[in-house]
């Protein structure tokens, strides 16, 4: 049997049994997400919250932008704090102080040791027993706990309308004034943060941990890490060792490639151009824009950090608050970086078969305005929920829905998703001739499709949630889309593309680049795609999940220790002929991206991906660390990368602007570089501490973040961003140099 052939196969059930796997612990989460109870109420029977307040709740949450304001279970924002922890921890608390007070006549803090852990066992017994009638669907809690509740109310209330006492706090949380202009609409914001809260500290049936398996950390209420988080954390270190040894034996073993010889002048000179190829360039003028933007709103969101209510005295937080800024900032570093890689599938597809099939032409043109409205009208959408000018059905179609990636309101999706099988059709159509030639280049050309179509698929998960969906469920269909469709489906086909263009500049052969990139994305996806469940270990998931996502997602890892020889591999191209040297910058971003891929994804990813490690740091600057490093340095990196081989191809005698390319390339690099060292890795390991030694709640308060050696490690990062910004922009001057200075 061919080893193509086998590869295949294993490709085949790698794909089907994982799958199958993540299918049937989606429907185990289905069946054990925390209730939402019909009704809560006290022992004496009065009705608290009832179930269409918390789903509502939910709906006023997202619409201020959800987890674009501080978060909920760790996902989300970093400036304001995650409002499960802060209320489980005030509501402790509260109740601790009532004990004191009735038994002793003195607050909690001034009891002695042997008093105060009296009252935690007893405060414990009262929040983590679960007094959840499943027949009934009606919770019953305490007096107690509803004392709290009506306490914590008028704290919230306040604190996300105009309470002048909290002023203070809301600029160090950079919560505008009024971000809740309705009682009413409070109230049930209220009743769904206590639901959400609720499920963080009570046990699940017949249990000892909770339904978030006891996150957040916090040991007045029993809330600590548990014996499955530091077994399955030793269990994928030890994987991973594992796995590295048995790769790197496979990798020696298979020896070296064989040597040919390389072409004396570029192949691509004597390629043809279509039409439709040359239109691609107006898609690279949207990537420079939008990488400025991108940008711009970075700056500003990092600024609210140090000044929650403006810009240098500027009090822009009420035409642009935080929310706003933050969600347009992760929103346009998703669009720039896909509209690049959908760019270069559109120049690739009609370069292979030489050819434009009919009306090609006028799908890349529709194609690119229906991408000017998706990504206009969203942004529009998104600033009309967060200023709260739209209802909650209305917010949910065409407004801010309150996921952090996947923001846009549902009619936005549906109408991306659309966008992307246009896309797909472009893709397959002058394709398909080149594929019924069965030439050498057929396996390859069916990789390349089999990523596209999941591209254009996978982003439908976004669409499996509704507007009232529990958050656990919700939470599940969106790493769908986050993990599987950006990290997961982009992956093969960026590396698919790279293997077919180093094929067309005949410095890689066919058979080659298929075996390598049909066992790259073997080994990715083993790991990939039950790598999913890292994301949800404390999101009201079964235990199982944190079994399957520690083990996969340390397999993650695994390909990233040999990245070291992809880089150098990139670099003896880059010296490997003479015309290469045209290809300097597109070859020299893909080093870059290597060298991402090992530290951003590789390194960073792994610090906080064992159960035990993101216990105590999710939502933490860890994530922003691993993000920013992960998703620009590997995604973002590659993006421009594909941008300047196509840009090469398209302007094959003309001479270009290196030092614009060179400013470019050192200027995000080391910007990238310095805002993470001096900046996002600090402060995280700062937080990190100190969940360790108090909970999640102290790590993300104000009193810890707002002292003076915190707000000057956010200060340093505008040295970083200074230099990466310099980058996006002479990476914008660069392409709108180049192509409208050479029409022709």
């Amino acid at each position: 049997m061919k080893r193509e052939k086998k590869l295949w196969i294993v490709f085949a059930l790698v794909m089907s049994i994982s799958f199958a796997v993540l299918g049937y612990y989606g429907y185990e989460i289905y069946q054990q997400a925390p209730p939402v109870p019909k009704e809560i109420v006290t022992d004496s029977g009065k009705v608290v919250f009832s179930e269409s307040e918390i789903k509502d709740g939910q709906n006023i949450w997202q619409s201020i932008g959800g987890q674009e304001v501080g978060s909920i279970w760790g996902h989300g924002a970093y400036v304001a704090p995650d409002w499960t922890a802060d209320w489980l921890h005030r509501e402790a608390i509260f109740i601790l102080n009532i004990y004191a007070q009735r038994d002793f006549n003195k607050k909690y803090d001034e009891l002695d040791a042997e008093k105060q852990s009296a009252l935690k066992i007893r405060l414990q017994k009262d929040l983590r027993t679960n007094r959840y009638n499943s027949e009934t669907r009606i919770l019953t809690i305490s007096e107690n706990r509803l004392a709290a509740i009506e306490n914590l109310s008028e704290y919230y209330k306040g604190l996300f309308t105009n309470d002048p006492k909290l002023d203070k706090l809301r600029e160090e949380y950079a919560i505008p004034k009024n971000s809740i202009k309705d009682i009413d609409k409070m109230h049930k914001m209220n009743a769904f943060f206590f639901w959400a809260t609720w499920a963080t500290v009570t046990n699940r049936p017949d249990n000892t941990i909770s339904y978030t398996h006891n996150w957040p950390s916090d040991e007045l209420v029993g809330n600590t890490a548990t014996t499955e988080l530091l077994a399955w954390s030793g269990v994928s270190i030890i994987l991973l060792i594992l796995s590295v040894g048995i790769l790197v034996f496979y990798h020696a073993k298979s020896g070296k490639e064989e040597e040919f010889p390389l072409p004396k002048e570029d192949p691509i000179i004597k390629q043809g151009k279509t039409k439709s190829m040359g239109l691609v360039v107006k898609y690279f003028w949207i990537v420079s824009l939008l990488m400025v933007l991108q940008m711009v709103f970075g700056i500003i969101t990092a600024h609210y950090g140090v000044e929650g209510n403006g810009l240098y005295g500027i009090p822009i937080d009420r035409i642009l608050p935080y929310a706003v800024t933050r969600t347009w900032h992760t929103q346009l570093a998703i669009f720039w970086i896909a509209t690049a890689w959908l760019a270069t599938g559109l120049y690739i597809a009609p370069a292979v078969s030489g050819k434009d099939p009919k009306f090609q032409c006028f799908g890349i043109n529709f194609l690119f305005v229906a991408l000017l409205i998706i990504v206009l009208g969203s942004m529009a959408g998104q600033w009309f929920g967060v200023m709260q000018k739209l209802n909650l059905v209305q917010n949910f179609w065409f407004g801010h829905q309150g996921y952090e990636y996947v923001d846009l309101g549902r009619f936005w999706q549906i109408f991306l998703l659309v966008g992307l099988f246009l896309w797909l059709a472009l893709m397959i159509r002058p394709l398909l001739p080149v594929l019924k030639k069965k030439t050498e280049e057929k396996n390859l050309i069916i990789l390349f499709l089999v990523s596209c179509t999941a591209i254009a698929m996978f982003y439908g998960a976004g669409l499996m949630w509704g507007r009232q969906t529990n958050l656990a469920i919700a939470e599940y269909w969106r790493w769908w889309v986050v993990h599987l469709w950006v990290e997961g489906f982009f992956e093969v086909f960026a590396t698919v593309v790279i293997a077919f263009l180093f094929v067309r500049l005949g410095l890689l052969k066919t058979k080659t680049a298929t075996l390598n990139v049909l066992f790259a994305t073997i080994i990715f996806m083993s790991g990939g795609i039950l790598g999913t469940f890292h994301h949800l270990y404390f999101s009201g998931t079964p235990t199982a999940i944190m079994a399957l996502g520690a083990t996969f997602s340390a397999l993650e890892v695994v390909p990233l220790t040999l990245i070291g020889f992809e880089a150098y591999q990139n670099y003896k191209i880059s010296k490997s002929t003479q015309w290469i040297a045209d290809y300097k910058w597109p070859i020299y971003f893909m080093i870059s991206v290597a060298f991402w891929n090992f530290l951003g994804a590789g390194i960073f990813g792994f610090i906080i991906n064992p159960p035990i490690a993101l216990y105590y740091v999710q939502g933490l600057n860890t994530t922003p660390l691993h993000g920013h490093t992960a998703l620009f340095g590997v995604y973002g990196m590659l993006g421009i990368g594909l941008v300047l081989f196509v840009l090469r191809s398209l302007y094959r005698n003309v001479s270009w602007n290196n030092k614009l390319l060179k400013i470019t390339f050192w200027s995000l690099n080391i910007g990238l570089f310095l805002m993470a060292i001096l900046s996002l890795l600090p402060i995280g390991v700062w937080q990190a501490i100190e969940s360790i030694n108090h909970g999640m709640w102290y790590a993300r308060s104000s009193e810890l973040m707002q002292q003076p050696e915190m707000i000057t490690l956010k200060w340093l990062r505008a040295i970083g961003d200074s230099i990466f910004g310099i980058g996006f922009i002479t990476m914008a001057w660069f392409v709108f140099e180049l192509t409208l200075k050479n029409k022709k």
